[in-house]
């Protein structure tokens, strides 16, 4: 393997850390025991910048170009809102008896369409407001709980170089 770059971030697809590495874990390291890595991260993924600074932490996040350094974006977790679910009908229940008594009545006003029995001569049924409608009537649904908002992964190992050759800067 080629001497890295200090500051260099690989990725491994073994389960430990190699000797000269650590962990791209957000861990704080010692300004004084690590002066040349700190000239170059600073304090762009955290720490005081007296006595620390942080590595970069790439848990469960995926490495982007282009964007400031130590600048973090996206959600592990989102709960949707309307604007962001698909346009959809729902089924809507209504009573399933009509009453023989008002068999006769013709005015819809107040009434609602009920199923006709059989020989039934009208399809209206008086409604007073109070009636209990069928439990799977359209009303709320969903308990706005998040969901995980993560694409398809495997996993693997960011480390960055605690020794190496200095990057020249042109």
């Amino acid at each position: 393997m080629s001497i890295p770059f200090l500051g260099e971030i690989r990725m491994f697809s073994f389960g430990f850390v190699p000797k000269g590495w650590a962990r791209c874990d957000g861990q704080l390291l010692s300004i004084n025991q690590n002066q040349a890595l700190f000239s170059i991260l600073g304090t762009n993924y955290g720490g005081n910048g007296i006595a620390n600074f942080a590595l970069p932490d790439l848990r469960g996040r995926m490495p982007m170009h282009n964007v400031q350094p130590g600048a973090t974006g996206g959600a592990a977790h989102i709960t949707l809102t309307t604007a962001q679910v698909p346009q959809h009908g729902h089924t809507v229940y209504a009573a399933n008896q009509v009453n023989p008594t008002d068999l006769r009545s013709t005015s819809p006003s107040g009434n609602y369409l009920d199923s006709i029995p059989a020989g039934g001569a009208n399809i209206y049924h008086g409604f007073d407001g109070s009636a209990a409608l069928h439990p799977d009537t359209v009303g709320n649904a969903g308990s706005s709980a998040p969901h995980e908002n993560r694409q398809p992964y495997a996993p693997s190992l960011f480390c960055i170089a605690l020794s190496g050759i200095f990057p020249s800067r042109n």
